[in-house]
């Protein structure tokens, strides 16, 4: 018998919670009743708590004790779709639900009475006299389009006083107005016209268009080369959503990619979407989430957690860059946003679009063997053509000690800067430099909590765990021999880069762009909006400038280190160097001038050197294919990893012995078992961390196994277990 979805006052609905119950509680339906989905206030002991009317109470509880709903909150109710979505999620990564449900509930004043507030947002005026306090509010108020902002979040944003916000107000140069907590998104018109497409882009286009049309589930790998236009041809599947009355949700894998973005969807479509991500504020994040709910917005840009938003017609998911691995969540609930996507949209009848030059292995092989459908964009939209790729050999190369860029590239770069070009220096590690070293005694200033060396950021003036976040102040002696002045920067990192390009071209205007080296997003989508107009000559980054950027000026590309990912024992090492090098290559010739990559290497015989420079990529995804199948490993097998921790490394190591020995349920489904073994880094945040490593067949029931497996264990004291099935880091 079919569930009831509404339930009259008094009976017994079960309510689920974020709270670490473990399962749903029982409540008596309030007066009036209430829906299956209800987001309700309910009691829990002395405290109030907010929940989700689950179904029916199972009344196994003394039913004289059971207490009533308190009240239903005045949101949309939960959809049984996304509650079906969050029970698959939980089954798939071994989550307990109410850990699920508050990614599902993350916005603030859920449970407020829907009320006014002041609000301000740019006027038509100019202020009599502008001063540079002046200046950032209204710079921070042009950023974000015609959105309103309290009075604090709009003098937080721009980093002045209230009264400078008020006396913006007195000249009429910034409005102030009482406004409803939460206003509907203003309308996306999909009948505007798009840009001229090539004819790869509208076969695509016509593609996406048509199944986004058929209302039912499909995956799409949509591959084209750097530059080839993707993004436009994956706005049509949006306007097709749009079109026929469904949302659409973009993923991105970068909060530095949303400016560029958000102003190509606004030419596109005539207004702004709905900006989905950590940076939001916290009454933007309320109104987002319940204008989802309603169906008061259309679009959604956003981080991986936005896949978790109550939308009410849901079909379309894109994401984008679908290779990047900041879509897997790796603390807290470990998941893959691309996975995840890809479960939601079979669950609610969406399409799903996974965009990228580079694409994942999973995803070709899903392809290949007809799961995914495969569109292919093969080149460069425009007159831009793909760049020309080069190895540098270092073993030919005479530099000094402490220097990183070669003469052969040095000279590339210098003849960019004569003809008014942009040249960019590519290095994958942040701060000044990875390791300080005393020349004394030899020692490794490492972090007091974690078994992880301190980088020094000399931006910040300071030394930096990148683990747990731990700070300190450069020493001026050693902590180990207490010798003066023998601490020493050993190998580069992105600031100690634009330290050395500053002296090897003094009169260049160098930009650094590095995530920790600004202090808000807004910051730092002002940097790169700058850089693509020209505001710098040199270009200095991490890999946050491989995710997308267009800087039509650059028409060089220099990695400094290209062997630096093909070390270490991931079994992931070759294909995401070949998707960062492929990535980084693609940010040159962009526009007409053609491009070149240069990439200094110590292994230019390296299979993965080779294919990057051939361009071989069929050829290199086959051969990793190979080896991937042969090991039985990811695509070809199933993988967990589960990661022991506690302060006590005695109790951690007991714990995962147990584990080892007691592996029955594991080797009921063939599965093995490696380990215990002390994780890579072995001790974060004061906690010693062992990994145990599970492989199985491709078709083995491994969740429920693991399940079983890890419940075998007690964890007492402060130890704790957390399983991370399709592990992408093993660190």
């Amino acid at each position: 018998m079919s569930e009831p979805q509404f339930f009259d006052t008094g009976a017994l609905v079960a309510v689920l919670s974020t709270q670490p119950l473990g399962r749903a509680l029982d409540y008596r339906a309030p007066e009036g009743g209430c829906f299956a989905g209800a987001f309700v206030e309910v009691p829990l002991g002395p405290r109030k708590v907010i929940g989700v009317v689950w179904g029916a109470g199972q009344g196994d509880y003394d039913i004289s004790k059971i207490r009533p709903v308190i009240r239903v909150l005045d949101a949309a109710p939960m959809r049984d779709e996304m509650r079906s979505f969050l029970q698959r999620a939980s089954d798939y990564t071994l989550t307990p639900m109410p850990a699920m449900l508050r990614l599902a509930t993350r916005a603030p004043g859920l449970g407020d009475p829907p009320s006014m507030r002041r609000v301000y947002r740019r006027g038509d005026a100019e202020p009599d006299k502008m001063t540079a306090a002046r200046r950032k509010v209204l710079a921070a108020l042009a950023d974000y389009g015609d959105l309103s902002f309290t009075l604090k979040e709009l003098a937080e944003m721009a980093g002045v006083g209230a009264s400078v916000v008020k006396g913006l107000v007195a000249h009429g140069a910034v409005l102030e107005e009482d406004s409803p907590r939460d206003q509907p998104f203003a309308r996306l018109d999909p009948a505007l016209p798009g840009k001229e497409l090539t004819e790869d882009q509208a076969t695509g286009a016509a593609a996406l268009a048509e199944a986004v049309r058929s209302e039912s589930y499909g995956t799409t790998l949509l591959r084209g080369v750097t530059g080839s236009g993707k993004t436009e041809v994956y706005l049509e599947a949006v306007a097709a959503a749009l079109r026929s009355g469904r949302q659409a949700l973009v993923l991105l894998p970068e909060i530095a990619l949303t400016a560029e973005f958000l102003t190509r969807v606004e030419e596109r479509f005539g207004a702004r979407p709905a900006e989905w991500h950590s940076g939001a504020t916290m009454t933007e994040r309320r109104r987002i989430w319940r204008m989802v709910g309603e169906g008061q917005a259309q679009l959604v840009i956003g981080a991986r957690s936005a896949l978790f938003l109550p939308y009410q017609n849901l079909g379309l998911i894109v994401v984008d860059e679908e290779h990047d691995t900041s879509y897997k969540q790796e603390e807290g609930v470990l998941y893959n946003a691309r996975d995840m996507a890809v479960l939601r949209a079979s669950i609610c009848g969406a399409h799903v679009v996974l965009a990228s030059a580079t694409p994942s292995l999973e995803s070709w092989v899903n392809a290949e063997a007809g799961k995914y459908r495969r569109l292919e964009l093969k080149s460069r939209y425009g007159p831009a053509v793909l760049p020309q790729m080069r190895a540098i050999d270092m073993r030919a190369e005479s530099l000094p000690a402490n220097r990183w860029v070669s003469d052969a590239l040095r000279r590339e770069v210098a003849a960019r800067l004569e003809r008014d070009e942009q040249a960019m220096l590519f290095i994958n590690r942040r701060g000044y430099a990875p390791v300080t070293l005393c020349r004394a005694c030899g020692h490794q200033i490492g972090c007091d909590h974690c078994d992880a060396r301190l980088v020094e950021h000399r931006f910040l003036k300071r030394l930096v765990c990148h683990q747990c976040g731990e700070t300190k102040p450069m020493p001026d002696i050693c902590p180990s021999c207490e010798v003066g002045g023998r601490l020493a920067p050993v190998g580069p990192g992105v600031e100690r880069l634009g330290e050395e390009a500053a002296e090897l071209f003094p009169d260049a205007r160098v930009a650094t762009l590095s995530s920790d080296m600004y202090g808000s997003a807004r910051a730092l989508k002002e940097e790169i909006s700058g850089i693509a107009q020209g505001a710098a000559d040199i270009i200095i980054g991490t890999q946050l400038v491989a995710k997308g950027h267009n800087f039509p000026k650059l028409t060089l590309v220099g990695v400094i280190d290209a062997d630096l990912g093909l070390q270490g024992s991931d079994l992931r090492a070759a294909e995401r160097t070949f998707q960062l090098m492929r990535q980084v290559a693609g940010r040159a010739g962009r526009a007409e001038a053609p491009g070149t990559a240069l990439l200094q290497t110590y292994q230019p015989e390296h299979p993965v050197i080779r294919a990057i420079l051939a361009g071989q990529e069929e050829a290199f995804w086959a051969a990793e294919a190979r080896e991937r199948e042969a090991a039985g490993v990811p695509p070809y097998g199933r993988m967990a990893g589960i990661i022991l921790s506690a302060p006590d490394v005695a109790q951690v190591f007991d714990a995962g012995n147990q584990l080892a020995r007691e592996d029955q349920p594991l080797r009921a489904i063939g599965a093995q078992v490696f380990g215990p073994a002390p994780a890579p880094i072995a001790r974060v945040r004061g906690r010693h961390r062992v990994r145990l490593l599970v492989k199985a067949e491709k078709s083995a029931p491994l969740q429920a196994a693991v399940a079983k497996w890890v419940g075998q264990i007690r964890l007492k004291g402060d130890l704790r277990i957390a399983v991370d099935i399709d592990p992408q880091s093993f660190y």
